[in-house]
């Protein structure tokens, strides 16, 4: 397989436990994915569904009594066996991650020029004065105004879709070939998160860089990828092409997820919520984790994995007939 196929990160049976007091939390449990090169990917689910460890994982970044099995390919290398010096070049160079809070990212007390300089000299070697144009060059492509200026500020002083900008900035210094977006919109207006979004779209075009969105807007995934992975309680409800999943989806989490979402053409005025609370990661069914929740439980379905398989255009792991999931 040439360069120019290769695919940007492929995972394979990924599965990321704790140990805790409580004993081992199993919080994900058999990933397997891949995004192309320039290639946007959603992964969506309820808190606690495993789509931010997912994304800890491939950016080594779990915690401390966090354990990654499986593969996890960069542009073909595994960053789970890989040793930290690398990893840390390869975070820079390959792929860079924008978290959901910048001010918990940001260094309060550093002026913005000077966290974002540092990042270049540390990886490409560059002096302070060519390392602070390159970030004023990189802060005016994400549409800061005044960029050079805004070098000279505290994070403080920027508003939080400013900030959230800054950190994508800071992302893509090193030209990565993946960016994680990990719920990069939820502290943001409606407003900027759509000023956020448009951004990284442009990202994806003008620098050729694949995107993984970790997120549990089903708006947003319906607008920005392409392919969307739909994840409860460690696992892969289903998946497919984005479009596929809208229309006609084929799992009763993947329906309960978009009967949730406010619609202008609805005739009812209340949101159908799913019922039941997010599952105990730490006590989870022996079977499929929705099962308490899922309308369409059966017996077998509390006992026996269903396995991830074809659906018309989809992949699912259900046990249900698809024809009953309307």
């Amino acid at each position: 397989m040439d360069e120019a196929t290769t695919p940007v990160l492929e995972i394979e049976d990924l599965r990321v436990s704790f140990a805790t007091g409580d004993g081992t939390v199993d919080a994900v449990n058999g990933l397997s994915l891949s995004l192309e090169p320039g290639g946007t990917l959603a992964i969506v689910g309820e808190s606690g569904s495993g789509k931010s460890q997912t994304a800890f994982a491939v950016m080594g970044l779990l915690a401390r009594n966090g354990t990654a099995t499986g593969i996890v390919r960069l542009q073909g290398r595994d960053v789970l066996t890989m040793p930290e010096a690398a990893l840390n070049r390869v975070r820079a160079e390959t792929v860079a991650m924008v978290f959901q809070d910048p001010m918990t990212s940001l260094n309060p007390y550093m002026r913005v020029g000077e966290q974002m300089a540092e990042v270049l000299v540390l990886h490409e070697g560059l002096s302070k004065r060519e390392a602070l144009a390159r970030s004023a060059a990189m802060l005016d492509a994400v549409r800061i105004p005044d960029a050079k200026g805004r070098l000279r500020q505290y994070p403080h002083e920027f508003s939080g879709g400013m900030r959230q900008r800054v950190m994508i900035a800071m992302a893509l210094l090193c030209r990565p070939a993946l960016l994680i977006a990990d719920e990069p919109t939820t502290a943001l207006d409606v407003t900027v998160q759509a000023q956020i979004m448009d951004l990284l779209a442009d990202v994806r075009s003008e620098f050729g860089t694949a995107l993984l969105l970790i997120t549990h807007d089903m708006g947003l995934v319906a607008e920005t990828c392409e392919r969307t992975i739909v994840m409860y309680g460690g696992r892969v409800m289903e998946q497919g092409r984005t479009i596929d999943v809208f229309a006609d989806p084929t799992h009763p989490y993947t329906r309960g997820l978009l009967d949730a979402v406010p619609r202008l053409d609805g005739d009812e005025g209340e949101l159908r919520a799913i019922p039941g609370e997010p599952p105990d990661m730490a006590n989870l069914p022996h079977g499929c984790p929705f099962t308490p929740r899922c309308p369409l439980a059966m017996d077998r379905c509390g006992t026996v994995q269903p396995p991830l398989e074809p659906c018309g255009p989809l992949l699912r792991a259900c046990h249900a007939p698809p024809e009953a999931v309307a």
